[in-house]
């Protein structure tokens, strides 16, 4: 997560990225220069970026950006990790989300059109059911960073209200606020569906 984060600036404002607000150019753009910035950071060639990973346990599912070995064999807490098994999935979403008859404006978090919400994906156990750590990078295209974490904690307060698959301990915790660099990170703990354990989510919060 430190390697992500100290690239995202640089991704950002590289003067050769072509212009974009899709999410799925954005993720395509930051994936290249990740893999880029990995061959040429001395302790972190040992990774790779895909995307569009499908998901180890619901394969229907594809995961945005993954991270994973790159060639060898790492273990973590006991587990084998291959080329072909990610080390860190990770969802990607534009802040504010984009309009559409389909959209929910709360999409980072949850979507009322079935299992499209960043953090709800997570909490369900479509995505990264094999893992206890994940991540969701934000575009954010609008607003503020502080502005965007008030409404974020005004969804969930209200989404806590709407249904029980949500209270206020799914809240985002505020860690590092960069307001040179247009940048955040934050921090969130799950409970989830299907008898899984607890997922940790690091959040990544950019002003694009």
């Amino acid at each position: 997560m430190a390697f992500i984060a100290d690239t995202l600036p640089a991704w950002r404002d590289d003067p050769l990225r072509p212009a974009a607000t899709a999410e799925t150019v954005l993720t395509a753009q930051l994936c290249a220069l990740l893999n880029s910035a990995s061959r040429k950071s001395r302790g972190w060639d040992y990774l790779q970026f895909r995307m569009e990973e499908p998901d180890e346990v619901v394969r229907g599912r594809a995961i945005d950006l993954v991270a994973a070995p790159s060639g060898q064999l790492i273990w973590i807490d006991g587990r084998r990790y291959s080329q072909y098994e990610p080390l860190l999935p990770v969802e990607c979403k534009r802040l504010p989300t984009p309009s559409g008859r389909e959209r929910d404006e709360r999409e980072y978090l949850h979507s009322r059109h079935g299992s499209r919400g960043g953090v709800q994906r997570f909490k369900a156990g479509d995505h990264g059911a094999a893992h206890t750590h994940a991540a969701i990078i934000a575009y954010l295209q609008s607003d503020d960073i502080p502005a965007w974490h008030a409404r974020v904690a005004q969804w969930i307060i209200d989404l806590s209200a709407e249904t029980t698959n949500w209270t206020g301990d799914d809240g985002l915790t505020l860690n590092t606020h960069d307001s040179d660099r247009g940048m955040a990170r934050l921090s969130s703990s799950h409970a989830r569906d299907r008898g899984l354990a607890d997922i940790a989510l690091d959040h990544i919060w950019i002003r694009v």
